[in-house]
């Protein structure tokens, strides 16, 4: 079996992609908040906090196959009424937490025979949204990130992002609370639904798996056509 670590693995996105690895592989899952309340088949869980200055990583193995960096937030608010400290705290969690996540996972990264490093970014990114400088700034920093990466790591370690659309997860429970708020998103997607974390992991999965082997750099809009269908 292969060796998969899924940073926040016990919410929303990241829960839903650990469960899918865990049936063929061994998943080290993270959490920080929410501790997982069920385990998984083949996954271990272990407490980490990306914001801490030091965090012990002792419990990887030492080849990994793959790791996903899930955590995130939406922290949407008019630009006038934000303090320059909430950019920097935003970028902390959503860029600087990956960044010193590969950067303890290379050597054991470069160990597997084939590699690969999933990151998440924003449909904010590619469309523009009021009250998203927040989180396009952080976003659009990952999607740099992963190209640059991926020129630095090939042919060793691939390295792709995801662009979700608004999905129905713990995080975005604020905007989608209610049947009403659901309703209301989903006319807003060509595919007139709202996304689920299901959908993405089913693509995070693929890019993680040797099925993608010719796949690196690369920004996947998996976002109901928002980024590109006009209807």
């Amino acid at each position: 079996m292969k060796n998969y670590l899924v940073i926040g693995a016990s919410s929303g996105i990241g829960e839903a992609i650990a469960f899918q690895l865990s049936q063929n592989n061994n998943v080290l899952g993270t959490y920080c908040k929410n501790q997982p309340s069920v385990t998984q088949q083949n996954t271990s869980f272990h407490y980490l906090n990306v914001l801490d200055e030091n965090y012990d990583v002792s419990f990887l193995p030492d080849t990994l196959d793959g790791v996903v960096y899930c955590p995130g937030a939406i922290n949407l608010k008019p630009f006038a009424r934000i303090n320059p400290n909430d950019f920097l705290e935003d970028y902390k969690l959503q860029v600087l937490g990956a960044i010193k996540i590969i950067q303890q996972c290379l050597p054991k990264l470069k160990n597997a025979e084939s590699a690969s490093i999933v990151l998440f970014s924003t449909v904010a990114v590619q469309t523009g949204f009021n009250f998203h400088s927040i989180v396009s700034s952080s976003k659009g920093a990952i999607e740099g990130l992963t190209k640059a990466l991926a020129a630095e790591f090939a042919p060793k370690i691939r390295v792709n992002c995801i662009a979700p659309s608004l999905t129905q997860t713990p995080l975005a429970n604020t905007l989608l609370g209610t049947p009403e708020k659901i309703e209301a998103n989903a006319q807003r997607h060509p595919l007139k639904k709202v996304g689920t974390a299901q959908d993405i992991a089913n693509a995070a999965v693929f890019l993680l798996s040797d099925q993608s082997s010719w796949t690196t750099g690369q920004i996947f809009h998996i976002d109901g056509g928002m980024s590109t269908v006009k209807i």
